[in-house]
């Protein structure tokens, strides 16, 4: 493989909401060098790739940003932290208001006011809200972005985080980056669990097939601390499209109800993981299918949803009008979808600190991959990745620049080429994830269980896990292209196994569905109002109790705690 050895001030990796964003942040406020990596292209990459139709964390008239935090603080049960939140929530107009600078359509009433939906969203017409964000990266001269290049780990040798590695996936060459500072920015973890439709249509998921928990792999395996893991995320989707349903519950008002008309969200509570745990209750008993009620809503709600749904889950809208039955004459169907591993909705990922710094000196998290901050959707995203932007550039600003160790580009050069160059293995990437899923389905709490999971099941689950990663080091690659997939592959057993360790670790259950853990099926505020940590040591994942950090106060990690 040829090598390539690049050098930049600021090494963001990831160019999705947040990387784009930390990109734009230190190019206007420094006249620092950013280089952003991205596996895809930063047009059409992460979350926002094929756009949405509302920004659902905005602060609008008559609320404040602690109100934003206490509604978050809420539907996690209390497990965030209350200092990320508020720093997020009190940017959440800001990046708005830039967002509509930079083109964006934000729908508006009359009087020129945003359109609301809901207490905390606003109605925006978002198909190229990614295509905008990445014009805009693309104007500034001292961001230069490497896009097809998938990056596998980190340099950290000198304590503290000097660069990085990856492999170009259409050049085939040898990545080595040398950085005063590093941003992760690579989006949570999908593709952990059986998916909900099987086969050809696998990939078709309410979280980007492609983001693989990149960044947690590579901070899990330098060390770094993470934090509630076991807060997975479970979406409630309507069936078969796995299109969202909160535009159908929030923007027409929709009722959840089971096959006999009866309406039972109120039974089971509001929260996110309520929701979910009401429909499977309901669909256990019995009482299922169940529905969003639809039927009935007039025929201008019904064109309304439909072209809400062509900008941003258009097989909802196919499938309305294959069905040859009118909106509001039927129904939507619905189903939880598989489990997930991400920030951007729950309290999943690197433990920080206010700059956004993980323990990691000079490795900054951003997005879906930053944890305690839970419901950061879009803005929330485009807030962190200004916060550690302008923390990244007075890191970098004080700091000289290092040289990447010799012997470890040789290192990662070699475990690179193995691959390529051993002989035909027994087994394929795609076949051994398959067994990961199924490993995690029916031993960690999927879709086949319910959701729900023992301890003597997560014990099994995490001795196959670690046995499927061992067997993932045979595998072999004739092009760049399995290449990536066997990263993502190695990526996605890393993050189960601690999945597995927070899971096992909590022993209540404090979100039904999340972590419904039927050794410990009650929720205990007394024992349990505790941040459940973890950090990798000598090859065993060790589990850190925190306490919660109280209301009004900070969290540093020089602060002694936990």
């Amino acid at each position: 493989m040829e090598t390539v050895n690049l050098q930049t001030d600021i090494l963001i990796i990831g160019g999705g909401t947040a990387g784009c964003w930390a990109a734009i942040t230190i190019a206007e406020q420094s006249g620092l060098d950013v280089l952003i990596c991205e596996k895809a292209g930063i047009r059409r990459s992460g979350c926002l790739a094929a756009g949405v139709n509302a920004l659902n964390a905005y602060i609008t008239e008559g609320r404040t940003p602690k109100d934003y935090a206490d509604y978050c603080t809420k539907d996690a049960a209390g497990i965030v932290r209350g200092d990320l939140l508020m720093t997020m929530s009190e940017r959440l107009n800001s990046v708005t208001e830039k967002l509509e600078e930079l083109g964006l359509v934000i729908l508006k009433d009359e009087n020129g006011r945003y359109v609301a939906r809901g207490d905390r969203n606003i109605k925006i017409n978002g198909e190229n809200i990614k295509p905008l964000i990445a014009q805009e990266v693309r104007r500034h001269s001292q961001i230069s972005v490497l896009e097809h290049v998938d990056i596998t780990d980190l340099e950290t040798s000198s304590g503290r985080a000097t660069g990085a590695y990856g492999f170009g996936i259409e050049d085939g060459k040898f990545y080595a980056v040398s950085a005063k500072a590093v941003i992760i920015a690579t989006g949570g973890a999908a593709g952990l669990y059986r998916p909900n439709n099987p086969g050809f249509s696998r990939h078709k998921m309410w979280y980007p097939p492609f983001n693989t928990g990149a960044g947690y792999a590579m901070g899990i395996l330098h060390g770094a601390e993470m934090t509630t893991f076991e807060m997975r995320f479970i979406a409630l989707r309507c069936k078969d499209t796995i299109a969202p349903t909160g535009t159908l519950a929030q923007g027409a008002g929709a009722k959840q109800i089971n096959a006999l008309g009866e309406v039972y969200e109120q039974k089971y509570g509001l929260t996110t993981s309520e929701r979910v745990y009401g429909t499977v209750m309901e669909n256990l008993a019995g009482r299922g299918p169940c529905y969003l009620r639809t039927e009935g809503i007039g025929e201008e709600k019904a064109q309304s949803l439909q072209k809400a749904y062509l900008n941003m889950a258009p097989s909802q809208t196919l499938k309305w009008l294959e069905s040859g039955v009118p909106v509001q004459d039927q129904n939507v169907e619905i189903e939880g979808t598989e489990p997930y591993i991400v920030g951007g909705h729950t309290a999943s990922g690197f433990w920080v600190d206010t700059a956004r710094m993980t323990t990691v000196p000079g490795l900054f998290a951003a997005g879906d991959v930053s944890g305690g901050a839970p419901q950061k959707y879009v803005t929330g995203a485009l807030a962190e990745g200004e916060i550690a932007g302008e923390s990244a550039v007075r890191y970098a600003e004080e700091i000289s620049a290092e040289p990447l160790p010799e012997e470890s580009v040789s290192a990662h050069l070699k475990e690179l080429q193995g691959f390529l160059g051993k002989g035909e293995s027994l087994y394929t990437a795609a076949q051994l994830e398959e067994a990961m899923q199924t490993v995690m389905d029916r031993y960690a709490g999927g879709i086949s269980a319910s959701y729900r999971f023992t301890e003597g099941q997560l014990d099994i689950a995490d001795r196959r896990i670690a046995q499927l990663y061992e067997l993932s080091g045979q595998l072999t690659a004739e092009s760049p292209r399995e290449l990536l997939r066997i990263y993502e592959l190695r990526e996605r057993l890393v993050v189960c196994r601690s999945v597995i360790a927070h899971l096992r670790a909590r022993h209540e259950t404090r979100w039904h569905c999340f972590a419904e853990n039927l050794d410990w099926p009650e929720r205990n505020d007394r024992e349990w109002s505790k941040y459940v940590n973890s950090r990798l040591e000598n090859g065993r994942i060790r589990i850190i109790y925190r306490d919660l950090v109280p209301g009004g106060a900070t969290y540093e990690h020089s602060d002694k705690q936990g």
